[in-house]
């Protein structure tokens, strides 16, 4: 497993490798998954998951949780060549200079179960203490199909807090924080 930041910049991640897709086609597909989802669970004004090109932008560092081809099993073995398969990723927005915003956390579904979700989020908690960060907040849906990522986050020390930044009350939203 290896969680690294994804470089927009860098050209080999627009490039195919061995046989193997350009890391930005597998992360725009991870992403519609994402966005499908959220759409299938909320009503169009409640989504706030970020797209592709909002990922890119300047206040933001995305990371992408890459596993090695021979450590995928099971209905996943097909891929067992592969060298890495993008499983998970997930976002730091920066609102000020001292809080951010967690974002477009995401495991792909063949993937889920498995710990990722929790390997990303330790991961952009470590980096947010490294720049500096006192206080994270996220938004998540309120329908069951969030409970597990209720869950995790409450696992992991967030709180359940009003509407921060732009949001606004939303009875398909969730927000929550955590002290850093």
């Amino acid at each position: 497993m290896d969680i690294r930041q994804f470089d927009f910049s860098d050209k080999d991640n627009f490039c195919e490798k061995d046989n193997q897709a350009a890391p930005l086609t597998a992360l725009t597909a991870l992403l519609q998954e994402h966005l499908a989802d959220m759409h299938a669970n909320s009503p169009p004004g409640s989504v706030h998951a970020l797209n592709l090109e909002r990922l890119q932008g300047p206040d933001i560092r995305l990371f992408a949780l890459w596993l090695k081809g021979d450590a995928v099993s099971g209905k996943d073995a097909d891929v067992k060549n592969m060298g890495e398969v993008l499983a998970a990723c997930g976002a730091i927005k920066q609102l000020s200079e001292t809080e951010a915003e967690l974002k477009s956390m995401r495991c792909a579904n063949q993937f889920r179960g498995r710990g990722l979700g929790k390997a990303v989020l330790h991961h952009l908690l470590e980096d947010a203490r490294r720049r500096g960060i006192r206080r994270l907040y996220l938004e998540t849906g309120s329908v069951d199909f969030f409970l597990p990522a209720q869950g995790l986050y409450l696992a992991h020390g967030f709180e359940f807090c009003g509407p921060f930044g732009d949001y606004s009350d939303d009875p398909f939203s969730r927000f929550m924080t955590k002290s850093l």
